[in-house]
């Protein structure tokens, strides 16, 4: 499990770094408040302890099953794999039994690194199994699958801090990968936008698929869910299963 303890480490120092950069260098300036930052590393952590317990076994599970029909390309794979994760998201926005558990991510109210972290376990495991069919289908190797999380990690983590890019940086980069000001608009408390923007790595899915927003970044921007606010760590650990 070398590369657990390789993936996570990187992923901390990731996320360290961003959470000082964008503390310096925000896109809003906002005091930190201590609950919320509670929950989203309480989720983080009860997510780090599944992934050793369910979701690697389910991954390497698949990787056994699956039937090489194809030659082996981690190019052509990081490309399918993100191409999935761009379907699954859209399909938790759009499927209500799976938007129930995906809520919790949105029902954050401020956008920073640790909103990147912040998902209930329901759709980590949901995740886990329904990339395991997507793996066995396309013959994804374990190794390509371990290195297209990592990229993920590291990319979600970015796309969500609250840092402030210089134009020049951000906006031809955002050409490629999902940028601060494109997922942004994703969390937008107003559920046109926020039913857009589903891309996670790569942000030409959007454009193929036709669902990126034409809204621009705003920093006043209310962020959450419409209607809503956020909940104690309780109320939305129990919201998938019971509207408290």
């Amino acid at each position: 499990m070398d590369f657990l303890v390789g993936k996570a480490g990187l992923v901390l120092s990731v996320l360290l770094a961003l959470f000082v950069l964008e503390r310096i260098f925000p896109v809003v300036r906002f005091h930190d408040n201590v609950p919320r930052l509670a929950r989203n590393f309480f989720l983080a952590l009860v997510n780090g302890a599944l992934s050793p317990l369910i979701v690697i076994p389910i991954t390497m599970v698949a990787t056994r099953w699956m039937v090489p029909w194809r030659p082996e390309s981690l190019l052509i794979d990081l490309l399918l794999l993100d191409c999935w994760t761009y379907i699954w998201h859209r399909m938790n926005h759009v499927v209500p039994v799976l938007w129930r558990f995906h809520e919790v991510h949105h029902l954050d109210e401020m956008l920073d690194a640790s909103s990147g972290l912040r998902f209930h376990f329901g759709e980590v495991v949901l995740s886990a199994l329904a990339r395991s069919v997507v793996i066995v289908a396309l013959a994804v190797p374990l190794a390509h699958v371990v290195i297209f999380e990592t990229v993920l990690a590291l990319i979600v983590l970015f796309h969500h801090s609250n840092i402030q890019l210089p134009g020049w940086l951000e906006r031809p980069l955002s050409l490629v990968i999902v940028t601060p000001s494109i997922h942004w608009v994703h969390h937008h408390a107003r559920r046109s936008d926020t039913d857009s923007n589903y891309a996670s790595v790569l942000s030409v899915w959007d454009r193929i698929f036709r669902s990126r927003s034409p809204t621009v970044r705003d920093p006043s921007m209310k962020i959450g869910v419409e209607g809503i606010g956020d909940a104690t760590l309780w109320r939305i650990l129990l919201r998938p299963f019971y509207k408290v």
